[in-house]
């Protein structure tokens, strides 16, 4: 078995999808450095069908990850981490 599959294996996807103002922040926590990712609908089920997707945020080793929301909208964040890290999610909302 391929290394790549056993990382992917070991981690665990949280998915969290609200209406959100442009300019507000989405804060993501976790115990373990994991991708952060926010993105529209559209992008969304790209990401989930294994397509080429946008998103904002990325790979954080430090957290906890601020990214801001360009446009008012529904977002879709996604928390791909380690099995048994612990998380939160939060929005500071302007």
């Amino acid at each position: 078995m391929p290394l790549f599959e056993n990382l992917w294996r070991a981690c665990v996807s949280i998915h969290s999808r609200e209406y959100l103002n442009g300019g507000d922040v989405v804060v993501v926590d976790c115990t373990h450095q994991s991708n952060v990712l926010v993105m529209d609908d559209v992008n969304f089920n790209a990401y989930r069908r294994g397509n080429s997707s946008r998103y904002y945020g990325g790979f954080f080793q430090r957290l906890p990850a601020r990214i801001p929301v360009p446009y008012s909208g529904n977002w879709n964040v996604v928390l791909e981490a380690p099995r048994g890290a612990r998380y939160g999610m939060s929005v500071v909302r302007y």
